[in-house]
């Protein structure tokens, strides 16, 4: 059996990539900060799959909780095959209105999480010649979008950059770059969502099979939709100006993902 390790597990895009990999046979290994619902989702994904799916408890936001994970990714006795770095969340708010404690913890969460833990899967990987690492980044890390849209951009340029020092041993790393999805992440920054075109919104589970045949090709950066990839594309060629303008004010209407 192979095992997959999933921070914020329990909802959305995590929970997607759970349901999934559980189909598929995988054991996993399921990271939240709330206890009773991984126990729940654990109890549903081994009962109606037949795989083990183990609890850690872990705020991503805190040392402890990074150490937790990345002791468990580490041990060599019970190997993790795939990671997927999918916790994260957005602050409401535009820059210098959002205290400097959140912004702090949005960057312990989307930066100094995904390094270490990566890191910390990273060597056992390599040492059996085989694994993959999926660190969820989103579509504003291509758009002048704050500390979110900052963030994320390191997400990709670090995961493009892993990926290529990791090259021929065997360990596929990727930057998984979705745009709206229909998930608890809006809901908890306390964004409204109701003027989001529905054009816009991509569905989580489409999204993770996308995501996991772009891992199996060895892409570097997947775009999951061709709606996204199309937009993307003409934002390269936009003025820098006139897209910092466009982008914040759609931030601050729709949210950061």
């Amino acid at each position: 059996m192979t095992t997959a390790l999933i921070t914020g597990a329990t909802a959305g895009i995590g929970a997607a990539f759970a349901r999934r990999l559980a189909a598929d046979g995988y054991d996993l290994v399921l990271v939240a900060r709330d206890a009773d619902r991984l126990r729940e989702q654990a109890t549903e994904l081994h009962d109606r799959h037949g795989i083990e799916a183990e609890v850690l408890r872990a705020d991503l936001s805190e040392d402890k909780g990074i150490g937790a994970v990345e002791k468990r990714l580490g041990d060599r006795r019970r190997p993790v095959d795939l990671l997927v770095n999918n916790a994260g969340f957005g602050n409401r708010g535009r820059y210098l209105e959002v205290p400097m404690a959140d912004e702090l913890a949005m960057l312990k969460v989307h930066c100094e999480a995904v390094l270490r833990l990566t890191s910390a899967a990273a060597p056992a990987m390599r040492e059996r010649g085989r694994g993959g690492i999926v660190n969820v980044a989103s579509v504003a890390a291509f758009l002048p979008r704050g500390t979110y849209g900052a963030s994320k951009a390191w997400v990709v340029q670090f995961s493009q950059g892993a990926a290529k020092d990791l090259a021929g041993s065997g360990v596929r790393l990727m930057a998984l770059c979705p745009g709206f999805v229909r998930t608890e992440f809006h809901q908890r920054a306390g964004m409204g969502t109701d003027n989001i075109p529905g054009w816009m919104w991509l569905d989580a589970d489409k999204l993770v099979s996308t995501a996991l045949a772009d891992l199996a090709r060895g892409k570097t950066v997947s775009i999951p939709d061709p709606r996204y990839k199309a937009l993307m594309g003409a934002a390269k060629l936009a003025p820098r100006g006139l897209l910092g303008g466009i982008s914040s004010r759609t931030g601050r209407k729709y949210g950061p993902q």
